[in-house]
């Protein structure tokens, strides 16, 4: 058995982070990325929304105070209509050239927020991302697991007397919805997990930084039998 994971193997996998604001995703990417380049692997790394000219317009409408007025609907139609420009001008050409994909955020974003706590039905959300993605799934989805008093204490300060999360230094519009919604976010994920345990883990996120990492890169070695 190696000792080290294998991680050349890598090559043309597409790998998403996700979970709760204040969860680490963009910590623990940066770390699973330096990994992965130093076994001699070629990275492209993207965020949702975002990531193509786009779909950083498309960011900047849904989560600053512009998009106050959407509705759950169209704001899962925005978040797909960034995803199908990322897939087709970043992440299909990204795959085809060898390269392993880390993504902050994908359809597992969507299924939860706009799905799970946002109340639209997961088979119109998998139908649209059907067409947006054109069918491209993660081969694997990372799920940073945290109670979401621990998250919203990462990203914010309670406002006293309400179950509201008064913006911390970096904020959005989705972030301020009260904690009710975030715990069924939360929900969202864990019920992913148990849902599709061929291509979903869950990793932990409390705890140190350093900890967190290992588990993540002993998860990432042993779904794809690395080692």
């Amino acid at each position: 058995m190696r000792t080290e994971p294998d991680w050349k193997r890598l090559a043309g996998k597409f790998i998403v982070f996700d979970g709760l604001d204040g969860c680490g995703k963009t910590t623990q990417l940066d770390l699973l990325e330096s990994r992965i380049k130093a076994g001699g692997v070629p990275v492209v790394r993207m965020r949702e929304p975002g990531s193509t000219r786009v779909g950083e317009h498309i960011r900047e409408l849904l989560l600053s105070s512009k998009g106050d007025d959407l509705t759950m609907r169209t704001e899962m139609l925005l978040y797909m209509a960034s995803r199908a420009q990322l897939v087709q001008e970043s992440l299909l050409p990204a795959l085809a050239g060898g390269n392993c994909v880390l993504s902050d955020r994908y359809t597992s974003s969507t299924l939860a927020y706009q799905g799970a706590a946002g109340g639209l039905p997961e088979d119109e959300i998998l139908a649209v991302a059907r067409v947006a993605t054109q069918n491209t799934d993660p081969d694997l989805t990372i799920i940073l697991d945290l109670p979401v008093e621990k998250a919203a204490a990462r990203m914010a300060v309670k406002k006293p007397g309400k179950n509201v999360a008064q913006p911390g230094l970096f904020h959005d519009r989705i972030e301020q919805r009260r904690l009710e919604y975030h715990a069924a976010v939360r929900q969202g994920f864990l019920d992913q997990v148990a849902r599709f345990p061929a291509r979903y883990i869950k990793i932990s996120a409390e705890g140190v930084r350093q900890a967190i990492e290992k588990k993540i890169a002993g998860g990432v070695a042993e779904f794809f039998n690395l080692l």
